[in-house]
């Protein structure tokens, strides 16, 4: 069965840090474009992440500097570490999978469903004194 959990999420105080994980079963991910998204209570879906199959990297401005997205393929896990953390970063964060991207070096960020394959439940980040 193909599936995607996503993992490490919780309540911290604002400047701190967590590390997210996206774990895939039931396929692997080497040839994977892999996504980070986020969505605050009532706010649309927004991207914040993404990792080429080639491991090229792309950053929403709100977010650059601050999170660092990674892949470990034997893992068939993707990390997004967080720091420095900002009550306005409160969301639960999905991660989203594309199998099989049309162009490998590169990824997107754009939270349109056509371009993910798989989305995962999300794990909710709170940043809260």
């Amino acid at each position: 069965q193909l599936q995607i959990v996503e993992s490490g999420g919780g309540l911290v105080q604002p400047g701190g840090s967590l590390r997210l994980s996206c774990t895939a079963s039931g396929f692997a991910l080497d040839g994977a474009m892999i996504g980070w998204f986020r969505q605050a209570s009532g706010k649309e879906r927004e991207g914040v992440s993404c990792i080429s199959v080639y491991s090229r990297t792309k950053y929403s401005d709100s977010v650059k500097g601050r999170f660092t997205i990674t892949r470990d393929n034997a893992k068939k896990t993707a990390y997004l570490q967080i720091n420095s953390l900002k009550p306005e970063d409160t969301a639960v964060y999905y991660c989203a999978i594309a199998s099989s991207p049309p162009l490998p070096a590169f990824c997107t960020i754009s939270a349109r469903r056509g371009h993910w394959d798989y989305w995962g439940q999300g794990t909710q980040v709170t940043v809260s004194s």
